[in-house]
């Protein structure tokens, strides 16, 4: 079955039969990105957003001294994209690229304003996936001014263990918001544990 249409059904109350599937899918463009190619560059507006069938990537932003703060982290099962940007069509402050190879299918904000009002199960998505995007980003925050290194690093391997293998410690200190030091620091004292 297309990984698409598994992801759908996995979180809706609605499932989309495989002949609707085939409308459905027609809104979606099928596209590969190598590793390094960009997704969205920084100042550009995000005019799709990509559902990862297969591969990584990276959205950062890079400060005045030209060092990138990683700001998500995608892989297989993932939406990317800039949400601001989305929807209101304005310039991005940030850079999404393919860290591995990827697969994946883009959809336009016009295609997913039409899905949602033609498919009740896509805009179940799209509701639960705010939903989610939401706590995710208040945890996250939180995480962010109140626990030390330790705690965000366990937190982070509990939430996204298929990360630590993925991506370099340099990109996980990065997206924690702590130095590459700090963390190998943190994953020897937890190793001895």
């Amino acid at each position: 079955m297309h990984p698409l249409l598994n992801y759908i059904n996995r979180y809706t109350t609605t499932p989309i039969s495989v002949e609707d599937f085939k409308v459905f899918q027609s809104y979606f463009i099928k596209k590969k990105l190598r590793k390094k190619q960009f997704l969205l560059e920084e100042g550009e507006i995000c005019k799709y957003f990509a559902f990862i069938v297969r591969g990584a990537m990276r959205q950062y932003y890079t400060d005045e001294k030209g060092t990138e703060h990683i700001v998500n982290l995608f892989v297989e099962n993932w939406w990317a994209g800039d949400r601001e940007s989305f929807a209101m069509s304005t310039p991005s402050a940030y850079h999404i690229d393919a860290w591995e190879d990827c697969e994946v299918f883009l959809v336009t904000r016009e295609s997913s304003i039409k899905l949602a009002q033609e498919c009740p199960a896509f805009n179940e998505l799209l509701l639960k996936l705010d939903e989610r995007n939401n706590i995710a980003t208040q945890r996250r925050i939180t995480s962010s001014i109140s626990s030390v290194a330790e705690k965000r690093y366990n937190d982070f391997v509990e939430c996204h263990p298929y990360f630590v293998s993925r991506f370099p410690q340099h990109i996980i200190a990065s997206y924690l918001g702590i130095t590459k030091d700090t963390l190998s620091r943190v994953r020897k004292k937890l190793l001895r544990k």
